[in-house]
Order: structure tokens, then C-alpha cells, then sequence
């Protein structure tokens, strides 16, 4: 396996050196076979020379082993994909290897969201995920299909609820959240709020954040049949819903914490507590926050150690591919510094 140089971490990126090397086309799954969804992989070559430093990444390289050097170029690149929520971080990691702009390596970063991402996996669709948790139908197609993947987090998020930033409840306790969707507590003024219906919108059902919300908040409870109008499709869509509903404090929604706070997605609402406790870096890395799932790096089993994929793979796990999850907003596994608020 090829070794790597490590270069110093900073909050600028400073990558000099023309990216170049060999082409090397990812490994095709042995089960791969003829797939109903579209690659994600970019439709044109760009030229792997830096044409601009990207932009506010901190300087990297992938680096295990110091004494030999591997180039990511447009030509070997990763085939990348995942959950909405980690597009950003998806384009940081490939500004900084490729050493392009944020803006340069767009293109490269296509993700199908959660579900369709792990489809595009066993499809052969994809070389690695950036992906929150698989909801169960995919486990279930993983076992069908006999299909392997080497799967490892590498950051943790938590899982928020949010409000109209008018309304005067700031904390729920999980008890007052599962009746509230299971539709047991109807009225905000049965949680000491106003005297008005509460709206729960839920996401749909293929969503990482609505896996996380059966399996962290409701567990063996079953959630409401919600009206149309109230399942959102996105998670833009569900906070644009709970922000927007009848002008009023009546909505309520649920969303991972980078989302809600590091993209800057809730202005004009606000995140509640739970159990009295406030999601936030500290809360969600020590655990206290109740509600957590972790963000998955994940490649196919069978992938070879001197793959591109693979060589990512680790290094997202890495010191410097840590740094950078955290640089970029996420709370990363490893406690680097810095990072997320």
C-alpha cells in the first residue's frame, strides 16, 4: 500500500503542488448488478491541477504512514455519496485532497440522501459513504444481497427539535416528546405552553433523521399517522414547514443538530432542550444530550488497501480527517479542539 505525507493542518488551505497520477477506476462489487438509480459519479474531467486554494479548509494530506506519498487526482477520486447533512464535509474533504476550491469540487459531490446512498453502494454505484444511519429496509437489503461494507464513525450528531422561536416552551422531556407524536399531548398548553394545537411534522420515511427519531425517541412506540402536509421531504423542507405553518408558534419538527446550528438552518426558530439539557458540542460528545447517532465513513468489505476509497477511508478516521470534521462543524469522534459549537 502506498504511504502518505502528512501536511500541516491550519485554518488555510496552502497545497501548492499539482495534483498528478495515474489513473485508477474503483472496484466493482462481484454482486453488482444493473442498478435503477442514476451513478453519482461527475459526468466530466476537470483538470487535476489547483486552479484556486479551497476555501476555508484547513491544510491536509493523507497521511498513516509518512515515507510514501499518494495523490488523489480527478482520475482516481472516490465516487462520494450520503445524507444530505454531510454534503458540506463532503466538499471539504475533496477540497483539500484534490486541493481545489470548495467551488471546483461541486461537482464531485452528488449524494443521493441517506437510503439511496447505501443503495448506490451495494449497486456498485458508489466507492464510499459519508451517511448517517441506514434505516431498516437497508439492513434488510444488505442481508438479501450478501453484501459486505466496513462501516466506522466518525463524528456524532444529535438528534434536535425545533420550534417558532415566538413560542415560550424551551425544553420537552422525552415522555412530553413521544406523546406528542404519538399523539397523546395535542395542546402546547399541556407542556406549559400556549393554548394552542401543536402541529408535529415528521420527515419521510426513508429519511436518516426520521431512523433516528423511531429508534432513539420512540423506540417500541409508534408514531401518528401524520396528514400530507406535515411530512416533509427534506430536511430544508420540514424546517422551512415548522418556521412558515399559519404564521403561528404551533409547529414542532425534528432535525440533526449540524443542520439546525451550523448551516444556520433555524433562524427564526429555536432548538429546544431535552430534559432540561442543551444540545450542543459538549452535551452531544459527553453523551449527556440524550438523543445521538453517529455519521458513518463506509466502503464495500472487499475493497483493496491501496484503493482510493480506502485510502480515504482512513483518513477521514485519522488525526487530520478528524481535525477537518470538526473544522467543518461536526462533532467529531476524536476530541481534536475547536470544531462545532
Amino acid at each position: 500500500m502506498k504511504k502518505f505525507v502528512a501536511f500541516l493542518l491550519s485554518l488555510s488551505l496552502c497545497l501548492a503542488a499539482s495534483c498528478s497520477g495515474g489513473t485508477s477506476s474503483p472496484s466493482e462489487s462481484p454482486s453488482a448488478e444493473p442498478s435503477p438509480i442514476e451513478s453519482a459519479a461527475p459526468s466530466e474531467e476537470v483538470s487535476a491541477e489547483p486552479s484556486a486554494e479551497p476555501s476555508e479548509s484547513p491544510s491536509a494530506a493523507p497521511s498513516t504512514e509518512p515515507e510514501e506519498l499518494f495523490r488523489f487526482t480527478r482520475e482516481n477520486f472516490p465516487v462520494m455519496n450520503g445524507s444530505t447533512s454531510t454534503v458540506p464535509l463532503a466538499e471539504g474533504i475533496a477540497s483539500v485532497l484534490l486541493g481545489e476550491s470548495r467551488e471546483d469540487v461541486a461537482d464531485l459531490v452528488n449524494f443521493s440522501r441517506t437510503t439511496m446512498s447505501y443503495r448506490s453502494l451495494m449497486y456498485g454505484e458508489s466507492d464510499i459513504l459519508i451517511a448517517a444511519e441506514p434505516a431498516d429496509a437497508i439492513w434488510d437489503e444488505k442481508e438479501k444481497r450478501d453484501f459486505e461494507w466496513e462501516m466506522e464513525p466518525f463524528a456524532v450528531d444529535g438528534l434536535v427539535f425545533i420550534t417558532n422561536a415566538n413560542n415560550p416552551v424551551d425544553s420537552l422531556t422525552t415522555e412530553q416528546i413521544q406523546k406528542i407524536y404519538t399523539g397523546e399531548i395535542t395542546n402546547w398548553k399541556e407542556v406549559g405552553g400556549n393554548d394552542l394545537e401543536i402541529v408535529p411534522f415528521q420527515r419521510n420515511e426513508e429519511a436518516g433523521s426520521q431512523t433516528a427519531m423511531k429508534n432513539l425517541v420512540m423506540k417500541d412506540l409508534k408514531m401518528m399517522d401524520p396528514p400530507t402536509d406535515y411530512v416533509a421531504g427534506s430536511m430544508g423542507g420540514l424546517i422551512e414547514g415548522v418556521a412558515a405553518y399559519d404564521g403561528s408558534a404551533a409547529a414542532i419538527g425534528y432535525t440533526v443538530y449540524y443542520y439546525a446550528n451550523d448551516m444556520k438552518m433555524a433562524d427564526g426558530l429555536k432548538i429546544l432542550k431535552v430534559n432540561g439539557v442543551e444540545p450542543n458540542a459538549y452535551t452531544i460528545r459527553s453523551g449527556e444530550y440524550p438523543f445521538l447517532n453517529n455519521y458513518y465513513v463506509v466502503i464495500p468489505a472487499w475493497i483493496a488497501e491501496d484503493h482510493p476509497a480506502r485510502i480515504m477511508y482512513n483518513w477521514i478516521l485519522g488525526s487530520e480527517g478528524q481535525r477537518l470534521v470538526a473544522h467543518e462543524g461536526y462533532v467529531s469522534v476524536t476530541d481534536v479542539g475547536g470544531g462545532a459549537r
